[in-house]
Protein backbone atom coordinates (compact mmCIF):
# COMPACT_ATOMS: atom_id res chain seq x y z
CA UNK A 1 0.00 0.00 0.00
CA UNK A 2 1.47 3.34 -1.03
CA UNK A 3 1.23 5.71 1.89
CA UNK A 4 2.57 8.70 -0.05
CA UNK A 5 -0.68 8.70 -2.05
CA UNK A 6 -2.67 8.71 1.18
CA UNK A 7 -0.63 11.56 2.63
CA UNK A 8 -1.20 13.58 -0.54
CA UNK A 9 -4.94 12.85 -0.39
CA UNK A 10 -5.07 13.87 3.26
CA UNK A 11 -3.21 17.10 2.45
CA UNK A 12 -5.80 17.84 -0.23
CA UNK A 13 -8.69 17.24 2.20
CA UNK A 14 -7.14 19.63 4.73
CA UNK A 15 -6.48 22.30 2.08
CA UNK A 16 -10.02 22.18 0.67
CA UNK A 17 -11.53 22.17 4.15
CA UNK A 18 -9.44 25.25 4.99
CA UNK A 19 -10.94 27.13 2.05
CA UNK A 20 -14.46 26.12 3.03
CA UNK A 21 -13.78 27.07 6.65
CA UNK A 22 -12.70 30.52 5.47
CA UNK A 23 -15.97 30.82 3.54
CA UNK A 24 -17.90 29.87 6.67
CA UNK A 25 -16.05 32.49 8.74
CA UNK A 26 -16.85 35.15 6.17
CA UNK A 27 -20.47 34.05 6.27
CA UNK A 28 -20.55 34.23 10.06
CA UNK A 29 -19.11 37.76 9.98
CA UNK A 30 -22.05 38.90 7.88
CA UNK A 31 -24.98 40.33 9.85
CA UNK A 32 -28.23 38.95 8.41
CA UNK A 33 -30.28 41.43 10.45
CA UNK A 34 -28.74 44.46 8.75
CA UNK A 35 -31.54 46.00 6.63
CA UNK A 36 -29.05 47.20 4.03
CA UNK A 37 -28.12 43.56 3.27
CA UNK A 38 -31.38 42.68 1.56
CA UNK A 39 -33.13 43.56 -1.67
CA UNK A 40 -36.54 42.72 -0.20
CA UNK A 41 -38.84 45.42 1.16
CA UNK A 42 -39.24 44.91 4.93
CA UNK A 43 -43.04 45.10 4.81
CA UNK A 44 -43.54 42.80 1.82
CA UNK A 45 -44.74 39.22 2.11
CA UNK A 46 -41.37 37.97 0.86
CA UNK A 47 -39.38 39.41 3.76
CA UNK A 48 -37.35 36.72 5.54
CA UNK A 49 -38.35 35.73 9.04
CA UNK A 50 -36.04 35.53 12.03
CA UNK A 51 -36.19 31.71 11.69
CA UNK A 52 -34.33 31.96 8.36
CA UNK A 53 -31.61 34.09 9.96
CA UNK A 54 -31.34 31.65 12.87
CA UNK A 55 -31.06 28.72 10.45
CA UNK A 56 -28.35 30.60 8.57
CA UNK A 57 -26.25 30.89 11.72
CA UNK A 58 -26.93 27.26 12.75
CA UNK A 59 -25.95 25.88 9.35
CA UNK A 60 -22.76 27.97 9.33
CA UNK A 61 -21.80 26.60 12.75
CA UNK A 62 -22.63 23.01 11.71
CA UNK A 63 -20.61 23.47 8.54
CA UNK A 64 -17.63 24.87 10.43
CA UNK A 65 -17.81 21.99 12.92
CA UNK A 66 -17.92 19.41 10.15
CA UNK A 67 -14.98 20.89 8.25
CA UNK A 68 -12.95 21.21 11.44
CA UNK A 69 -13.74 17.61 12.40
CA UNK A 70 -12.77 16.37 8.94
CA UNK A 71 -9.51 18.32 8.95
CA UNK A 72 -8.53 17.15 12.43
CA UNK A 73 -9.19 13.51 11.54
CA UNK A 74 -7.17 13.88 8.31
CA UNK A 75 -4.30 15.54 10.18
CA UNK A 76 -4.34 12.82 12.85
CA UNK A 77 -4.13 10.08 10.20
CA UNK A 78 -1.34 11.93 8.42
CA UNK A 79 0.57 12.29 11.68
CA UNK A 80 0.10 8.60 12.46
CA UNK A 81 1.52 7.71 9.04
CA UNK A 82 4.52 9.99 9.55
CA UNK A 83 5.21 8.55 13.00
CA UNK A 84 5.13 4.96 11.74
CA UNK A 85 8.46 3.24 11.48
CA UNK A 86 9.62 2.72 7.89
CA UNK A 87 10.27 -0.87 6.89
CA UNK A 88 11.71 -0.39 3.43
CA UNK A 89 12.92 2.24 1.03
CA UNK A 90 11.97 2.01 -2.62
CA UNK A 91 13.18 4.09 -5.52
CA UNK A 92 10.47 5.48 -7.73
CA UNK A 93 11.61 6.90 -11.07
CA UNK A 94 9.54 9.62 -12.68
CA UNK A 95 10.10 11.59 -15.85
CA UNK A 96 11.69 14.37 -13.78
CA UNK A 97 14.31 12.10 -12.29
CA UNK A 98 14.53 9.90 -9.24
CA UNK A 99 12.89 10.34 -5.91
CA UNK A 100 12.90 8.21 -2.81
CA UNK A 101 9.55 7.08 -1.52
CA UNK A 102 9.30 5.83 2.00
CA UNK A 103 6.82 3.04 2.67
CA UNK A 104 5.59 2.38 6.18
CA UNK A 105 3.47 -0.29 7.78
CA UNK A 106 0.02 1.05 8.53
CA UNK A 107 -3.18 -0.63 9.58
CA UNK A 108 -5.07 -0.66 6.29
CA UNK A 109 -8.49 -0.93 7.93
CA UNK A 110 -7.90 1.99 10.30
CA UNK A 111 -6.50 4.09 7.47
CA UNK A 112 -9.56 3.45 5.34
CA UNK A 113 -11.98 4.06 8.20
CA UNK A 114 -10.23 7.31 9.07
CA UNK A 115 -10.29 8.50 5.47
CA UNK A 116 -13.99 7.62 5.13
CA UNK A 117 -14.78 9.46 8.37
CA UNK A 118 -12.79 12.47 7.19
CA UNK A 119 -14.57 12.39 3.84
CA UNK A 120 -17.95 12.10 5.56
CA UNK A 121 -17.12 15.19 7.62
CA UNK A 122 -16.28 17.09 4.44
CA UNK A 123 -19.51 15.96 2.76
CA UNK A 124 -21.55 17.00 5.82
CA UNK A 125 -19.78 20.36 5.87
CA UNK A 126 -20.64 20.92 2.19
CA UNK A 127 -24.29 20.02 2.77
CA UNK A 128 -24.55 22.42 5.71
CA UNK A 129 -22.76 25.16 3.76
CA UNK A 130 -25.20 24.66 0.88
CA UNK A 131 -28.14 24.97 3.30
CA UNK A 132 -26.61 28.14 4.73
CA UNK A 133 -26.31 29.57 1.22
CA UNK A 134 -29.97 28.79 0.56
CA UNK A 135 -30.79 30.90 3.62
CA UNK A 136 -28.46 33.68 2.43
CA UNK A 137 -30.38 33.76 -0.85
CA UNK A 138 -33.70 33.94 0.99
CA UNK A 139 -32.46 36.84 3.10
CA UNK A 140 -31.04 38.70 0.12
CA UNK A 141 -33.71 38.28 -2.58
CA UNK A 142 -36.82 36.86 -0.92
CA UNK A 143 -38.08 33.65 0.56
CA UNK A 144 -38.74 30.52 -1.43
CA UNK A 145 -42.16 30.25 0.24
CA UNK A 146 -43.37 33.43 -1.45
CA UNK A 147 -42.27 32.15 -4.86
CA UNK A 148 -39.49 34.64 -5.52
CA UNK A 149 -38.20 33.96 -9.02
CA UNK A 150 -34.78 35.36 -8.16
CA UNK A 151 -34.52 33.07 -5.15
CA UNK A 152 -35.44 30.01 -7.22
CA UNK A 153 -32.99 31.05 -9.96
CA UNK A 154 -30.19 31.12 -7.38
CA UNK A 155 -31.19 28.09 -5.31
CA UNK A 156 -32.08 25.56 -8.02
CA UNK A 157 -28.57 25.36 -9.55
CA UNK A 158 -27.10 25.26 -6.06
CA UNK A 159 -29.20 22.32 -4.90
CA UNK A 160 -28.56 20.45 -8.16
CA UNK A 161 -24.83 21.04 -8.66
CA UNK A 162 -23.60 20.67 -5.07
CA UNK A 163 -25.27 17.28 -4.43
CA UNK A 164 -24.16 16.10 -7.87
CA UNK A 165 -20.55 17.07 -7.07
CA UNK A 166 -20.80 15.38 -3.68
CA UNK A 167 -22.18 12.22 -5.31
CA UNK A 168 -19.23 12.17 -7.72
CA UNK A 169 -16.83 12.76 -4.80
CA UNK A 170 -18.31 9.88 -2.81
CA UNK A 171 -18.41 7.50 -5.80
CA UNK A 172 -14.81 8.20 -6.79
CA UNK A 173 -13.71 7.81 -3.17
CA UNK A 174 -15.50 4.49 -2.79
CA UNK A 175 -14.14 3.33 -6.15
CA UNK A 176 -10.61 4.16 -4.99
CA UNK A 177 -11.09 2.02 -1.88
CA UNK A 178 -12.18 -0.99 -3.89
CA UNK A 179 -9.07 -0.93 -6.12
Amino acid sequence: MTTSIHVTALDSVVNVNSLFTLAVFIGLAWNPYDPSNTLVEPNSGCAPTSKIAEDLIKFHVYSFSSFLFSSLVALAIKQAIKLSKPHTFNIHVTFRGSEFLEHVDVNKTLLRVGMVVSGAGSVAGCVFLMLALVNVVQIKVGTLACGSGHAFAAVVPLVILVPLALLIYVCVGLYAFTR
